[in-house]
């Protein structure tokens, strides 16, 4: 896995359900999480690969010196020790966490 954001380009609006089922079928154990308006994640990492897949809102991740601004449908794929901030946007974020 690299660090990548994948950009939602379907016609139709993400619907949590089948994102979850998508995730799952790529061999990810998958969570719901929502954050508040402005949450803040200082810098951090994790032993496992995770892949992020916005559902409503909005969130930017910051990871060697880049900065990764997901909106409904974006999906971020974040390799297992890369050292990551995350900010939830101005109405908040609901997003699957996937985690293998």
């Amino acid at each position: 896995m690299r660090l990548e954001r994948i950009g939602w380009a379907e016609h139709a609006s993400p619907a949590e359900p089948e994102l979850r089922r998508r995730l799952e079928a790529e061999g990810f154990s998958v969570s719901l999480w929502s954050d508040r308006p402005y949450a803040h994640y200082a810098p951090h990492s994790h032993d496992h690969d995770e892949s992020l897949w916005v559902v409503e809102g909005e969130i930017a991740f910051g990871a060697n010196g880049a900065e990764y601004r997901l909106g409904p449908g974006d999906r971020l794929m974040l390799p297992r020790g890369t050292v990551h901030t995350a900010d939830a946007g101005s109405e908040g974020a609901t997003y699957l966490i996937g985690e293998r």
